[in-house]
Parts: structure tokens; C-alpha cells; sequence
């Protein structure tokens, strides 16, 4: 018997319901709260009927600790997923604090808005000491370790795809295949077309906020920051086709430093088309992806949120996109005193994953991991007291339920490597 409590209904949220619903025997009951009790209400008559999972709803302001700790305090779960926003990280971990009930999130916390003088002052200071610039990191998250040791209690961070599966096929790797890992590329290839001329498979606010800022990686011990979209590649990708790539920030390549031990180097690289980076530069330039408010006819508006306004719902891609998704990680290092690369993947088909959970491969990739770590989690088979990131623990059961839960991976022995 267990209860889980799901904060968030977008998106990524539906799926990790879904798949929870398919996995009743870990998943007896399940609470849905968002700021819009509607959407939740929607997702249970959906799913209620398939599953014995007890689905219930409720509403929560995700930005009040108090809110949030009232409604843990009344449903008394076993465990938090969070797949709200990711600057609701931090709200979110303190009321699980104050409950002493397991944390559990996709993605790291980022601040809404970038220009608030407290947040700066350490973003400044970070930039200084950790040598990259991004807006999103897992600096915030790790404080919050000695206090989680202290409750008694677990956070599991950046159990997505990327992060997430991606850290996991690392840890897997060096398990399976390595005596030690010397490379990590870490390859997203969406290949999918929703047929509109722009448009973000993701929050627009936070996909482009993350697209437009410099780009980093990690060799020899220290971060190398590059001007946004400066270092291109090309790569054929199994089922996908050539596509060309670009390397960005991104935080998984911050916990598999610190925890993957002897790694020379490791990069992020992203597939983008010239039509998306086309739009992206034209609204850049005109000051459309800017988080500063300005004044509009007596009215303050953020540019970058007044441009999701505008933009397709990520949510409602899921009918019209076609193509397939390939994410892993390409690996480098020796066994046995010999060098050997290793590609770890997984291809995910858009179409076939809306006939299934109603969404485009984007959220399903996420969302199914985000209900293997917490299942994990809640039968202990993952266990601590602080705060931790995916790699941290024993990647088999989890790589056995991405090829129960719709993710299999393939592991080709022989792959193309990128310069």
C-alpha cells in the first residue's frame, strides 16, 4: 500500500499519472493537486476507469509552503513527485521538510525571475567560483542535503530523461562496461514535426531561456563556457537520420562530474532546426526572451511571458507531431586495460505515444522516468537520508522498468563517436 501525492498537471505530469496508473500494485492510491482543480479532475475521469489506483484531486498554490503543507498534512503520503515548474523546487522541498515526507522532481530549480537582487548575488558569486553562467543549476537543491539528513528523509533529483535516464545509462555503463569512463556525450535528437513555423515542445519560457544562454561543458576538472550555439555537429542518429546539433548547458553534466569518478570530459549537445534557431535569433535580438518586466500602456509585462501566451501549447502538440525522438549517451574509456565506446539509447516514437497517454514524446520521455524513480523510491529499493542525484544509485531495476514502461534502450558496441 502505498499513497503518492503529484504536484503539477501539464504536460509531463499526465504522463507520470498514467504510467503510475499502469503500476497499481506500487501506486494503490494517488492524490492530483494543481493551481486548476479542473485539469485534474479531468486526468482522473480519464484514467479512473482503466486502473485500480484510487485517483483522487485537489487545488494547491505550488508557489505557498503553507498551502502545500496543509494538503500533505491531509492526504499523508508516502512520497512527493513534483512535476510542477521548476522554480516551485524549492517551495515544494521546504514543505516536504516540514512534513518529513520523500521529495522527488525532473528538473532543477531556476528562479522565475532572474533579476531579483538575493538570487543574483549568488548567481554572480557561483559564476565566479564554478566558471559558467547558466540560470539553472543544482547548487540550490544540494543545500539542501544536511537538511533532508536531519529529517530523516530522501530527495531524488532530476528524475527525467535528461537528467535523468541519461545519468542512469551512465551509472549503467560504468557498472556494465567501464572500469573507468574517460567521455560522456550526451546526445538529444528530437526528430519530430509538429508542423507549426516555431513553436517549444516544452514550457516555452523555460526551453527558451535555456536555449539562448551560453553554452558549457566539463574537461579536466574545470567548466568551459562558449558563446550560445557556438559549437555545432552533426551526427546520424539511429532511426532519425542526420541531424545537426549544438552544444548547451545543461545540469546533468554537474552531478555525473561530481559523481562519476575519473571523467575527463562531458558535454551536452541538443538537435535544432534552422527554422527554430532562426526564430529564436529574431526574437532575441527584439527583446522578446527577456525575464526583465517593462512598462506597456501603465501595465507591467514580462516579454518572454507575454511570447508563451502567444505560442501553441506544448501540451496540445501531441495529435500533430510525427517522427521520433533519440536521446543517449555516447561513452568512452577502457575495461580490462582496453579503450572501448559504448552508445547507449533509447528511440521514442511521437505518434505511438499519443495513442497511448494522449502526449508527444517530449512528455512521455520525461514523464515515464519521473514514475520509475519514484517507485523506486517508494518501495526502498532506493534509499537514503539527504538529497541525491539519479546516478547515485544502483541503475538496474531502474534500466529493467525503462523496458517494462515503454523506453527501451539499445547498447551499440560500435558506434560513430563525435569530434
Amino acid at each position: 500500500m502505498s499513497k503518492l501525492l503529484v504536484i503539477g498537471c501539464g504536460g509531463v505530469a499526465g504522463v507520470a499519472i498514467a504510467k503510475c496508473c499502469q503500476n497499481s500494485d506500487v501506486f494503490t492510491e494517488l492524490c492530483i493537486a494543481s493551481r486548476t482543480k479542473s485539469k485534474c479532475d479531468a486526468v482522473k475521469e480519464k484514467l479512473q476507469p482503466t486502473t485500480s489506483t484510487v485517483i483522487t484531486t485537489a487545488q494547491v498554490d505550488a508557489d505557498s509552503k503553507e498551502q502545500l503543507v496543509q494538503l500533505i498534512k491531509a492526504y499523508q503520503p508516502d512520497a512527493v513527485l513534483n512535476v510542477a515548474l521548476p522554480y516551485q523546487d524549492l517551495t515544494i522541498m521546504d514543505a516536504c521538510l516540514e512534513c518529513k515526507v520523500d521529495y522527488i522532481d525532473t528538473a532543477n530549480y531556476e528562479p522565475e525571475n532572474i533579476d531579483d537582487p538575493a538570487w543574483r548575488a549568488v548567481y554572480d558569486k557561483r559564476c565566479k567560483e564554478e566558471g559558467f553562467s547558466a540560470y539553472f543549476d543544482y547548487s540550490w537543491q544540494w543545500a539542501y542535503k544536511e537538511k533532508f539528513e536531519q529529517a530523516g528523509i530522501m530527495a531524488l533529483l532530476g528524475t527525467g530523461f535528461d537528467p535523468g535516464v541519461t545519468s542512469v545509462f551512465s551509472a549503467y555503463a560504468l557498472k556494465h562496461y567501464f572500469d573507468e569512463i574517460e567521455t560522456i556525450d550526451i546526445l538529444d535528437c528530437n526528430g519530430g514535426d509538429h508542423g507549426y513555423p516555431f513553436a517549444t515542445n516544452f514550457n516555452p519560457e523555460i526551453n527558451l531561456r535555456e536555449v539562448s544562454a551560453p553554452g558549457s561543458y566539463w574537461e579536466n576538472g574545470h567548466w568551459v563556457e562558449i558563446p550560445a550555439m557556438a559549437i555545432k555537429r552533426e551526427y546520424d542518429f539511429p532511426e532519425v537520420g542526420m541531424k545537426d546539433m549544438y552544444l548547451l548547458h545543461h545540469e546533468e553534466i554537474e552531478s555525473l562530474a561530481k559523481n562519476i569518478p575519473g571523467v575527463k570530459r562531458i558535454r551536452f549537445f541538443m538537435t535544432f532546426g534552422q527554422s527554430y534557431l532562426t526564430h529564436m535569433k529574431c526574437l532575441e535580438n527584439v527583446g522578446m526572451l527577456s525575464t526583465k518586466p517593462i512598462n506597456y500602456e501603465g501595465k507591467e509585462i514580462v516579454p518572454i511571458q507575454f511570447l508563451k501566451a502567444l505560442l501553441p501549447d506544448p501540451a496540445s502538440l501531441g495529435p500533430r507531431t510525427v517522427g521520433k525522438t533519440n536521446i543517449g549517451c555516447i561513452f568512452t574509456g577502457t575495461k580490462d586495460g582496453k579503450k572501448k565506446t559504448i552508445y547507449i539509447y533509447n528511440v521514442c516514437d511521437h505518434q505511438e505515444c499519443y495513442k497511448e497517454v494522449g502526449s508527444q514524446a517530449i512528455s512521455y520521455t520525461t514523464g515515464v522516468p519521473a514514475m520509475i524513480g519514484t517507485a523506486l523510491v517508494i518501495t526502498k529499493q532506493w534509499q537514503g537520508k539527504g538529497v541525491f542525484n539519479v546516478e547515485e544509485f544502483d541503475p538496474d531495476p531502474y534500466m529493467d522498468m525503462l523496458n517494462k514502461f515503454g523506453l527501451p534502450w539499445v547498447v551499440d558496441e560500435n558506434p560513430a563517436t563525435v569530434e
